[in-house]
């Protein structure tokens, strides 16, 4: 949109504006500086300092918030506001001692030092205050003797992350900001750890424990002499200005001393970008900055403070090669030959197709393709897959059938910014995808967006949803086809959008009708009210989308509940437009590139078909098997089967990730040949024959792609560790050592071809994707961040009703009572390979814990940390504390991803039953029966200061409540 322009005057001087920014907006873009201490841009204005001060028409203004207007008279040097913005500073001065050079924070970017030195400041009146250093968390301090009073911190955890922990007590003598409570500590709070208050805090009230002693080439003086050269400078000097200059120049010096490198997260797939500061291979802080596009200042725990693993004792450094029951080390050259020479032979023997890839959803993009394009142009299989088939895929069919794009219709800004109801149906938003759901909570606190959840787990985005649905396990499907089903009776479907841009209306509609208010409570135990409460909801909202995740994907009629959903949106009319569309959140930090750059069985990169196969031929001087290949669980099958012979697995913990566990692991025991590429000795690994040790993602240069199609850059930040390589290297030794004769020298050549050959990635390249660029697929001239805008992705450019073919799953029997539900949980990431080696996140939740509801603890007399025995109709068990919740209801139980030791992974549970349209193991639908082995004493699985023990006291408010603040009289507002 066009802004429209406008006339001010700036210092006596005509100048145009924009309408609608701020006067320090257009000061800045023109490169005037003034003091803007409070002032955050990723941020709301707090307007707590009234440190940018400017006349206005003749009276003082903060320039932080005030808009401009045409004909305004702005003067910034004008004696009466030069005098004001000096005020404003030296009184945050009596509530921050300067002692720069010595200040972990003094790297470049302080507000305050800059204001000071900016404004000649070079004196003190610092105050002393009462209250003591709180260290009592994991991950970073709040030293009260230097805060400010600004509010960044609150601002941020009130109304951007939404966690509502911090707040400031303007009733102490003097104020101080409080974790939930003036007496708590930080440690002992509901602080979540996602590190936004210390992103914006502008001085070193608060601060990253790793950036402590580390940032600075002073900083590592012991505590108690810092103290003492602090307390005898405050003493002697009258005159810091000389103290000032030196501390300016040692921030310019730290420049030579810590590396910023630009990345994008590992962990989960909202794919949150940000700086990395290393000093050599220490990681120091990760730095949001606003113009992030998923995220902005937003982290989690995991991204924030979770990235350490890369410097784990526990990381591979040479390949490896099984002798016997035993590993020995061995060079890279005979690493790779040993590989081709058993690759070559058992294609020879058993055909090419009796070899199997797995690809990891934490690969870059680039190595996604050059791994299917080894499977399928040196070894001659399309037996390549990746592990969207354990959780995404039954969405991606859900979107095909319905729209074409097995993808996010939109972007996250689609969700938290446009959209007037949010319909989130198996997915704990918070934990899963936490930035997500801290843009979703804002988007109903602050702008009154309507949340609806459907879930069968009470989690936070449930407790806070306008409409709470709790379904019984796997019956979301009828739920949604009962909504559906009423918004039709009522006449309520959006005749024109169906008339103009859909087709199959009156099949579908015959297909629905037996989903009556009545039946669907019958099957669902959803009242019928809900389901009208609900469609009511759809009805009056002029924009809907809909977010689901493996509380859908991991049923067996996962791909079914995906298609019923995106039918909802296709009869209401919400595709194609600001705020609505169809956002399956895709797990992994590139679930979603891995897919696109090839690495399915029946799609070539880009989800091109087989009749593109010439093509590829050409650009690859390959022939091309033009039959489909195997699926995951087909591989795994085809071991035991006898049909696979070998299996080359990249960054996958296939034994704990698979469903049926043990089934999986015997048949990794059982395979011929088995090479494994990771980071870690995973369970997978330690079956492989050989093993090659990979390099993280800070060690190597690629692209992800995110939930919302968003490609983007990371920059190698670090060396690789030993000799670990990046798996684009790695893949390329094994290629060539199998004749392919490839020559790529960094990944951007990669992409270069795969734009060459992919339509929807025609104008992808490294230079358009440069630090914070970033661009969504498909791009050609221009990328596309909303999809069928004008048509779908069909033949005839319509969408289709896809009738429903739903059933209700009946796995149980009179033994096995009991539905296993499972996901993730905010410190940890899947099984835990990485989180599992960051000392803080093992911390906070230590161990696999078994989450029982009240009645069931009940009937069979569990306490919390009583040991649980879980043995499942499938034949496997496992044994773990419980913990009791009100989050379960029923006859439920709730097991994390996450397995602190490999006997407690919950695919030990799981069978091998799979959605047929999909291919996904129906991981939730895993019938049990449990029993209490062994007393607890009462001890829980999670450490008594877990923040989930403390949500109670958490305070919410809007803002800071700057108002408090002025009313204190050594705070009076300088504009009054």
């Amino acid at each position: 949109m066009k802004l429209m322009s406008l006339k001010v005057f700036l210092d006596n001087t005509e100048i145009n504006a924009n309408e609608g920014e701020t006067i320090l907006h257009l000061l800045k873009t023109r490169g005037i500086y003034i003091p803007h201490i409070c002032y955050n841009e990723g941020l709301a204005p707090l307007q707590s300092c009234d440190t940018c001060l400017v006349e206005v028409d003749g009276k003082l203004a903060r320039a932080c918030s005030t808009k401009v207007q045409k004909g305004m008279r702005i003067s910034v040097n004008s004696r009466k506001a030069i005098e004001n913005r000096k005020k404003a500073v030296e009184r945050i001065l009596r509530y921050h001692k300067l002692y720069c050079t010595i200040c972990e924070n003094n790297n470049g970017d302080c507000s305050l030092h800059e204001a000071v030195l900016k404004l000649n400041i070079n004196s003190q009146n610092y105050v002393e205050k009462p209250y003591p250093l709180d260290d009592s968390g994991p991950f970073y301090v709040y030293d009260p003797s230097q805060c400010i009073l600004c509010g960044r911190c609150v601002e941020a955890c009130q109304d951007f992350a939404v966690n509502e922990v911090i707040w400031i007590n303007w009733d102490l003598n003097p104020p101080r900001v409080v974790w939930d409570s003036a007496d708590n500590k930080i440690g002992d709070s509901s602080c979540v750890n996602c590190g936004t208050c210390v992103t914006v805090c502008p001085v070193n009230a608060l601060m990253e424990k790793s950036m402590l002693g580390e940032a600075g080439f002073f900083t590592w003086i012991k505590k108690d002499v810092k103290k003492k050269i602090i307390d005898s400078l405050g003493k002697a000097e009258e005159d810091f200005s000389l103290l000032m200059t030196f501390s300016e120049i040692e921030a310019k010096a730290r420049e030579t001393q810590i590396k910023k490198t630009k990345t994008v997260c590992p962990y989960c797939g909202v794919g949150c970008s940000f700086e990395v500061w290393t000093k050599e291979r220490k990681i120091l802080k990760v730095e949001p900055k606003p113009e992030s596009p998923a995220n902005g200042i937003l982290t989690c725990v995991k991204g924030k403070f979770g990235l350490e693993f890369v410097n784990s004792s526990e990381r591979l450094t040479k390949p490896l090669i099984r002798e016997g029951d035993h590993f020995r080390e061995a060079s890279w050259s005979e690493a790779i030959e040993h590989i081709a020479k058993k690759l070559r032979e058992i294609k020879e023997k058993y055909g090419p197709d009796s070899i199997g890839f797995i690809a990891s959803d934490k690969m870059s993009n680039e190595e996604a393709y050059l791994l299917q394009k080894l499977a399928r142009a040196v070894i001659g299989t399309n037996n390549v897959d990746n592990s969207a088939r354990y959780c995404q895929s039954p969405a991606t069919v859900g979107l095909w059938r319905t729209v074409g794009i097995g993808a996010d219709s939109g972007t996250i800004k689609d969700i938290t910014e446009y959209s007037d109801l949010i319909i989130i149906v198996g997915h704990n938003t918070t934990e899963s995808h936490p930035v997500i759901g801290s843009k979703i909570k804002r988007a109903q606190k602050i702008r009154g967006a309507k949340v609806v959840v459907i879930d069968v787990r009470k989690h936070e985005m449930a407790e806070r949803a306008d409409l709470f649905i709790r379904p019984k396990p796997g019956t979301d499907a009828a739920v949604i086809a009962g909504v559906v089903n009423y918004i039709i009776s009522q006449s309520w479907e959006d005749e024109k959008f169906i008339k103009e841009r859909v087709k199959g209306f009156e099949e579908f509609k015959e297909s629905i009708k037996g989903f009556t208010l009545d039946y669907v409570e019958s099957i669902s135990g959803v009242p019928k009210e809900q389901i009208i409460k609900l469609a009511e909801m759809i009805h009056e909202a002029k924009s809907v989308t809909a977010l689901w995740g493996m509380g859908v994907t991991q049923h067996l009629g996962g791909a079914d509940t995906s298609t019923i959903i995106s039918d909802l949106l296709l009869i209401t009319g919400n595709y194609g437009k600001p705020g609505s569309g169809a956002f399956p959140m895709r797990g992994h930090n590139n679930v979603q590139g891995v897919s696109d750059f090839g690495c399915l069985p029946v799609y070539l990169p880009g989800y091109q078909k087989f009749d593109k196969l010439s093509k590829f031929e050409e650009a690859w001087k390959a022939k091309l098997n033009p039959s489909p290949g195997l699926q995951i669980p087909q591989m795994i099958e085809g071991v035991l089967e006898g049909k696979t012979h070998a299996l080359y697995i990249v960054g996958e913990d296939t034994v704990m990730v698979d469903c049926g566990t043990p089934l999986t692991r015997e048949a990794l025991e059982k395979v011929d040949f088995l090479v494994v590429q990771d980071m870690f000795m995973t369970e997978t690994a330690k079956l492989a024959d050989v093993v090659l040790p990979a390099a993280a993602s800070l060690e190597k240069d690629g692209t992800f792609v995110n939930t919302e199609r968003r490609i983007q850059r990371f920059y190698k930040a670090m060396d690789p560790l030993g000799e670990s390589k990046p798996d684009w290297e790695i893949i390329q030794m094994v290629a060539n050592a199998l004749g392919a004769n490839w020559n790529y020298k960094h990944p951007s050549e990669i992409m270069d071809e795969i734009a060459r050959v992919c339509p929807i990635f025609a104008g992808v390249n490294y230079s358009r994707l440069e630090e914070f660029r970033s661009l969504l697929w498909p791009v050609d001239e221009v990328d596309t961040p909303l999809l069928y805008t004008k048509s779908f992705a069909t033949e005839d450019g319509k969408a289709i009703l896809y009738p429903i073919g739903w059933k209700p799953p009946a796995l149980k029997d009179e033994v096995h009572k009991i539905t296993v539900n499972t996901g993730r949980v905010l410190e940890h990431f899947h099984v835990g390979n990485m989180t599992r080696r960051v000392e803080g996140l093992r911390r906070r939740v230590p161990e696999t814990f078994v989450e029982i509801s009240k009645e069931l603890a009940e009937k069979y007399s569990i306490k919390n940390g009583d040991l649980i025995l879980v043995k499942s109709k499938f034949g496997g068990e496992i044994k773990a504390k419980a913990l009791i919740s009100e989050r379960v209801s029923g006859d439920e139980i709730f097991i994390p991803l996450y397995a602190s030791e490999p006997s407690k992974g919950v695919n030990n549970l799981t069978g091998v039953v799979i959605d047929k349209a999909s291919g996904t193991p129906g991981y939730k639908d895993t019938p049990v029966m449990i029993e209490k082995v062994e007393e607890g004493r009462g001890t829980a699985p999670l450490p008594s200061d877990n923040w989930r023990f403390h949500v109670n006291e958490r305070r919410k408010q809007m803002g800071i409540e700057v108002d408090k603040k002025w009313k204190r009289k050594e705070f009076k507002p300088l504009t009054s």
